[in-house]
């Protein structure tokens, strides 16, 4: 009867949980609270859209922060994340980084359909905004051989010390692990604040703009995963410097390399397509 309960199987069937259900409230409070600031709406005379908004994301970040901690200790503490557990850990990280890649063919999809078709007649509006030519009369775009290319060279660089610091954990460096991870903590971050540097000098804006808008949404949605990824290696870092990852476990280190390689190489197809076409080949092709 003692084995009655034991395990004989390589899955892990996990316990119940509340996150799912807190994840899905907070989500619901931080859309309505979003929406009820857009439109200043009001409860009982009182702004309360931005407090509703604040309270879903609080508890979405704390859900994070639990359920991702729940995982390690499954992992660290119980050993439950056996080789087909790990396996079917790696099939779902492959699923969202093709989800995540679906996301940004929506953008690129968007400017072609922009900047290759200025002139089509049944998209005659359209001729009006942009003049028939891209980039669209009046708008001066940014020089792509200089802040593009320098943050280029910046991501391009922090892939390889990502690289070099998921080498050094399969050989048992610890220090390199170390060394790589801060490297390119500190290369994400000097992405994001060139990025910032490059908007607040933009000669166009957003609104008013197919091109803005094409341009902000595509390159905007990009750099919040670049923050996103360098969070993700932050983790990463402390969790190293507690001692969590080996040689032969390391599924969360992993998985941020692969996110990590995935936003390098969106970033080469922006560069390409947005920065260097759009801020010209389009004009020369469509050009009267």
């Amino acid at each position: 009867m003692a084995d009655a309960h034991a395990k004989h199987h390589d899955y892990h069937l996990v316990d119940p949980s509340p996150w799912p259900l807190i994840a899905a409230v907070s989500a619901f409070l931080g859309a309505v609270g979003a929406i009820m600031s857009m439109h200043s709406l009001m409860i009982g005379g009182l702004h309360m859209g931005p407090y509703i908004a604040g309270a879903g994301v609080i508890g979405i970040l704390y859900t994070m922060i639990a359920w991702w901690s729940d995982v390690i200790h499954e992992a660290q503490d119980l050993h439950l994340h056996t080789r087909v557990v790990q396996l079917h850990h790696r099939y779902g990280m492959m699923m969202f980084i093709a989800s995540e890649v679906m996301f940004f063919v929506a953008w690129f999809w968007a400017f072609f359909d922009a900047s290759v078709f200025t002139g089509e007649e049944i998209n005659y509006a359209r001729v009006t905004f942009t003049g028939g030519v891209w980039p669209p009369k009046g708008i001066e775009p940014f020089d792509p051989w200089h802040l593009p290319l320098l943050n280029t060279l910046i991501l391009l660089t922090s892939g390889t010390t990502v690289t070099w610091a998921h080498h050094a954990l399969l050989h048992n460096d610890r220090a390199g692990l170390k060394a790589g991870l801060w490297l390119t903590i500190l290369l994400g971050a000097t992405f994001t604040s060139v990025q910032a540097y490059e908007y607040s000098h933009a000669a166009f804006a957003f609104k008013g703009s197919i091109y803005g808008a094409t341009f902000f949404m595509a390159t905007g949605f990009h750099g919040f995963h670049v923050l996103i990824g360098t969070v993700f290696l932050i983790v990463c870092l402390l969790r190293a410097y507690r001692g969590d990852f080996t040689p032969k476990q390391h599924l969360g280190f992993e998985f941020a390399a692969w996110y990590w390689h995935f936003v390098d190489v969106v970033w080469l197809f922006l560069f390409a397509a947005i920065y260097v076409w759009g801020s010209g080949g389009g004009a020369a092709v469509h050009g009267e």
